[in-house]
């Protein structure tokens, strides 16, 4: 017996929080038990709170979508009732992060927390509390399954055996992938400049002394583009997620009506007024300004860039040594300048996953060929910089192989395992629980058998 993992997140995902929008269809649905797993109910009104959600989401299944969801709801309760027996737990404070997060994503729809409590017709304090139970139990389902799959390995035989058992064509087609190395100038700041932007935040301290709104102040001036349409306000966020000089003032904060002193960060000047803190989590509204390089400092930045391309072509200076003397990029300077992929931890990227100005440079390099230097922003601090780059290795399309693609092969071979030990678990689970499913529903035509006794 074969499950589609991808069928299981799909559904999974359908469970979380963004389910909230259709709340108000539930109320027109006449509720009725559609089966019993363990000792947990899976009731017709969750079976299409999640279709509709489905419909809404553009879910394309080949097949009858409800019979798969109530399929997967009987998964979950599973490994829910798994999770119960082996004393599972997920921190409590990361239930509370998600369902900040996805609670400030909803407001970021609706425009407001004013607009999102009349949309729904409930408090913020209220959808947080309905959505606990729901973001805990996807967590635990899939902390469950990490358990049940946990001591998977596969050893270099195996995997070297699976790739000479997998036809050519069920290997995947890989993308031309790309390793580079980059050196950032980033143009210096003038203390004039720093002192224009500090002189603009202090007026903005006054005007809030002087009865103004913070928030407006916030949508009006803040450079930071996450926050500044929600009146600067950052939603709930544990100490670790913050910078350490912004968070050390903002846990000081004691007083919703005033304002902080000014905190210099990388990425640029603050000021910050409290909206409430809950333990090790805060939330505050501030503003950001970014001082601007001057003219002249731009052109500087890329002198200092073209000579440091020139030197690196005529080989008196390695890129590697240029970067580690020279680059303004913490996170590829100590390394060389290799960059690193954040979702691989390889050093091997896809054409989509590499900024897009750096993308398009390097498309039509050659190895071992270094960059003219190229203007372009930095994507986490916002500030522009002169990037140098030198393309290590290009890897054109092509079928997997042992050769450039051994970690996708073994992914391969523990997505496989692990998919077949899943299966085992459920099955060997199905004849442990009482299981029963009513009417009409034991038409339907599921992946695992053992649901109808």
């Amino acid at each position: 017996m074969q499950i589609n993992f991808h069928r299981i997140r799909l559904t999974f995902l359908l469970i979380l929080i963004g389910s909230t929008f259709m709340v108000h269809a539930q109320k027109n649905v006449i509720d009725q038990v559609v089966a019993v797993v363990g000792d947990e109910p899976v009731l017709r009104s969750d079976i299409e709170f999640q279709h509709q959600q489905a419909l809404m989401e553009g879910v394309d299944f080949p097949g009858d979508l409800k019979c798969h969801i109530l399929e997967q709801m009987m998964v979950q309760k599973l490994l829910l009732e798994q999770a119960k027996i082996d004393s599972v737990e997920v921190s409590e404070n990361q239930v509370l992060m998600t369902v900040d997060r996805q609670i400030n994503e909803f407001i970021n729809r609706a425009g407001s927390r004013e607009k999102l409590e009349e949309w729904l017709n409930k408090s913020i304090l209220r959808i947080k509390e309905e959505q606990r139970d729901l973001v805990r139990n996807q967590m635990l389902t899939q902390q469950m399954r990490s358990q049940i799959s946990k001591d998977i390995n596969v050893t270099p035989m195996e995997i070297r055996r699976f790739f000479r058992e997998t036809s050519e064509d069920s290997l995947p087609r890989m993308p031309a992938q790309f390793e580079y190395q980059k050196i950032a100038i980033t143009p210096r700041i003038s203390q004039d400049e720093i002192d224009r932007v500090k002189g603009r935040l202090r007026d903005f301290q006054r005007q809030v002394r002087e009865g103004r709104d913070f928030a407006t102040l916030a949508v009006l001036y803040s450079e930071d583009p996450n926050s500044a349409a929600r009146g600067g306000e950052l939603g709930l966020t544990p100490r670790a997620n913050l910078v350490p000089e912004f968070s050390q003032v903002a846990f000081n904060l004691r007083d919703k009506n005033k304002v902080s002193k000014i905190v210099e960060t990388e990425f640029g000047f603050h000021i910050m007024q409290l909206v409430e803190r809950q333990g090790d989590r805060i939330n505050v509204r501030h503003i950001l300004l970014k001082p601007k390089p001057s003219t002249e400092a731009v052109e500087e930045a890329k002198e200092v860039a073209d000579s440091l391309v020139t030197l690196i072509r005529a080989d008196s200076i390695s890129f590697e040594d240029a970067a580690l003397r020279f680059s303004m990029d913490k996170d590829t300077r100590a390394s060389g300048g290799t960059v690193i992929n954040p979702q691989s931890q390889s050093t091997k990227f896809e054409l989509p996953q590499i900024p897009p100005t750096i993308a398009r440079v390097i498309e039509n390099m050659e190895e071992g060929t270094v960059s003219d230097p190229f203007l372009m922003k930095d994507q986490r601090l916002g500030t522009d910089q002169y990037t140098i780059v030198r393309l290590q290795k290009k890897t054109p399309p092509h079928r997997a192989n042992m050769v450039d693609d051994y970690q996708t092969i073994k992914r391969m071979l523990e997505n496989k395992k692990q998919e077949e030990t899943f299966n085992e678990w459920i099955e060997r689970k199905q004849q442990e629980t009482y299981i029963s499913i009513s009417g009409e529903w034991r038409n339907c035509d599921f992946e695992f058998e053992g649901w109808i006794k």
